[in-house]
């Protein structure tokens, strides 16, 4: 066993062997001690195998196979503070669950329950996230786990190895928060409604009012017609 440690060249040859050692402890072929010397040698042989493993197809003078990420910001900080402000005091939660969270806070905590309100579920990276409540990538960040440490949202990770991961999917999970969420949504069918802008990914949100259409109203009779067609009338002089 020790000679085919020693002979391994990969990976995948380092944990078929590892399989191989504790199964024969397992079945009782090896000892306590031959299975430890073995496990010691298994992990120093991988550690060799991974430090003369080189990287292929990194460009020079990047740290990563995958492009720097490109930020999304405001392009003024006038109207990120007015976005942020609009957003946390449009009422996004129920008043008992935002007496938690500060403005900015709030601000993402409105973008998560506008995608939960019309998706379902919010997939939006951080950077759209944070980029749309007018606030920077940490506090977005910040007011995620608060909220799931608080037990209001789950997140799933999508992780791929080998390849860029996929966006978090971010769910609400409190009762309280999905009632206040669907009872915007009655109230305003067709109402929140987002703009998407190439410069930076939000404008802000309007609410959209919707009227009944007004009957039309008739004049009254002898009104609107022409001098002509009107009866003839006698006018008494006074």
């Amino acid at each position: 066993m020790l000679a085919a440690i020693d002979d391994a060249r990969t990976l995948a040859n380092m944990d078929e062997l590892s399989k191989a050692i504790w199964q024969a402890h397992a079945s009782g072929v090896v000892d306590d001690d031959g299975a430890q010397t073995l496990a010691e040698a298994l992990h120093a042989r991988r550690g060799s195998i991974r430090g003369s493993l080189k990287p292929v197809g990194i460009p020079a003078g990047r740290l990563s196979l995958f492009p720097p990420k490109r930020l999304q910001r405001a392009p003024e900080r006038s109207e990120a503070i007015a976005r942020r402000r609009r957003l946390a005091t449009s009422g996004p939660m129920p008043p008992a669950l935002a007496s938690r969270f500060t403005m900015g806070q709030l601000a993402v905590l409105r973008i998560i329950a506008d995608e939960m309100s019309t998706a379902g579920v919010c997939g939006l990276c951080m950077d759209a996230i944070a980029a749309r409540a007018g606030v920077c990538r940490r506090l977005a960040q910040a007011a995620i786990r608060l909220a799931e440490g608080d037990g209001l949202i789950v997140i799933q990770e999508r992780r791929h190895e080998g390849r860029k991961n996929d966006a978090n999917l971010i769910r609400v999970i409190s009762q309280e928060w999905l009632t206040w969420i669907k009872r915007g949504r009655r109230s305003h069918p067709k109402g929140h409604r987002v703009q998407m802008s190439a410069s930076h990914g939000y404008t802000g949100s309007q609410q959209t009012i919707h009227r009944p259409a007004e009957p039309s109203q008739k004049l009254p009779e002898g009104r609107g017609r022409h001098r002509s067609e009107r009866p003839n009338q006698i006018r008494t002089a006074r």
